[in-house]
């Protein structure tokens, strides 16, 4: 496959997670951002535009530094959160939601309470970033600490970040980490009760599981 093609086929994906975002409920409007990595191009979805417009001729392409090398939209404004988990990691995908119970959770805690064992599949306990302004170098580095040892986070009162080797398994994570955040906020909301947590040694033995045996 030559790099055209597999840069056309990646923004057919990057569109394709976009729309799934928003007709799943973890984004209004033109709220979250999608990217994926092709060798030395970074897509990304563009800035103001709703998903559902966007055709094969808007692919919005930048290199690692940010220079825009694809396209004429502007680049998402959370273009240096993308960046950063690919200059970090070695991811080949990102999505960031706005997901109403995740960005909720991210207002109450420092850290996603474990009731369930999906958190083991952002890598454990899920943290919580500390707040900055949307698309600053400092919202990345908070991104980043959040992010160490896992394959997602929150955004305090913004969001979810997650990446994976495929735009499939970011968006994946991504569900997971929302229906964890609602799981809690259901459980915890019954009056006089409070959620059974599990341990730290419970989600490892999950972990390690989950790298033999996949998601069950």
């Amino acid at each position: 496959m030559s790099d055209r093609d597999a840069i056309a086929r990646a923004w057919d994906a990057v569109v394709a997670t976009a729309r799934r975002t928003a007709a799943e409920g973890l984004v209004v409007g033109t709220s979250g951002n999608v990217s994926a990595r092709v060798g030395d191009t970074v897509l990304v979805t563009p800035s103001g535009v709703p998903y559902e417009r966007l055709g094969p001729e808007d692919a919005v392409g930048v290199d690692p530094e940010g220079n825009q090398i694809l396209g004429e939209l502007a680049p998402t404004s959370e273009l240096p959160l993308h960046l950063a988990v690919y200059r970090n990691t070695g991811a080949a995908a990102v999505v960031h939601t706005h997901a109403v119970h995740a960005t909720a959770v991210s207002t109450l805690v420092t850290e996603v309470p474990s009731v369930h064992y999906a958190a083991a599949l952002i890598g454990g306990p899920v943290r919580v970033a500390p707040y900055a302004r949307y698309g600053t170098a400092e919202l990345a580095e908070n991104m980043l600490t959040a992010l160490r040892d896992r394959t997602g986070c929150l955004l305090a009162n913004h969001g979810t970040v997650t990446h994976g080797a495929t735009l499939d398994e970011a968006y994946d994570r991504t569900a997971q980490l929302e229906w964890l955040c609602r799981v809690w906020l259901t459980a915890s909301s019954v009056p006089g009760r409070s959620p059974a947590l599990l341990t730290p040694d419970q989600l490892d033995e999950v972990g390690e599981a989950l790298k033999g045996y996949g998601q069950g």
